[in-house]
């Protein structure tokens, strides 16, 4: 493993860290209340990006298939289990993502999967496919910032400085 292993596995875990600051101390009704005019709760960001980093390592360690429910467009929604098991499932898709990654070279190239979006896809070097993943946790980490403030006026960066 390098330092750029390092590096980018560090900036991932941070925004991880950002991110689940939105869910602290949430019950499962507020883990599934809509409090904008987007159909985004806290809890169906929490499966998309826990659906995130179990597709992007399945990808990355190159498994056969496209990655189960990556063409699924209700996975923004949560509706059964726990919100424990599913912080629990994302904390675990991580610590995945994390394994996969130290094992492997940055500049090894992957072929994604096709999609409706790009039926022909080129290949990416493992550090892209990363660099997506943490483009997708920052972005997501945004929206649930605001989905917290409007459910209960909680500041994720208020809270970051506030309690680290």
């Amino acid at each position: 493993m390098t330092m750029e292993h390092d590096e980018l596995l560090h900036m991932l875990d941070d925004q991880r860290r950002v991110f689940r600051i939105a869910m602290r101390g949430l019950s499962e009704a507020e883990a599934r209340k809509r409090t904008t005019v987007s159909e985004l709760t806290l809890g169906g960001l929490l499966k998309h990006l826990t659906w995130c980093e179990r597709a992007y390592t399945h990808i990355l360690t190159e498994q056969p298939g496209t990655p189960e429910g990556m063409l699924d467009v209700s996975q923004y929604t949560w509706e059964g289990g726990s919100f424990e098991e599913l912080l629990a499932a994302y904390a675990q898709a991580a610590r995945v993502t994390d394994e996969a990654v130290r094992a492997t070279d940055l500049d090894k190239m992957v072929q994604m999967p096709s999609a409706p979006w790009d039926p022909n896809p080129e290949p990416w070097s493992v550090r892209r496919i990363m660099l997506h993943v943490l483009r997708e946790t920052a972005h997501h980490s945004g929206h649930a910032d605001i989905i917290r403030e409007a459910l209960d006026g909680a500041s994720t960066t208020e809270q970051l400085y506030s309690l680290g």
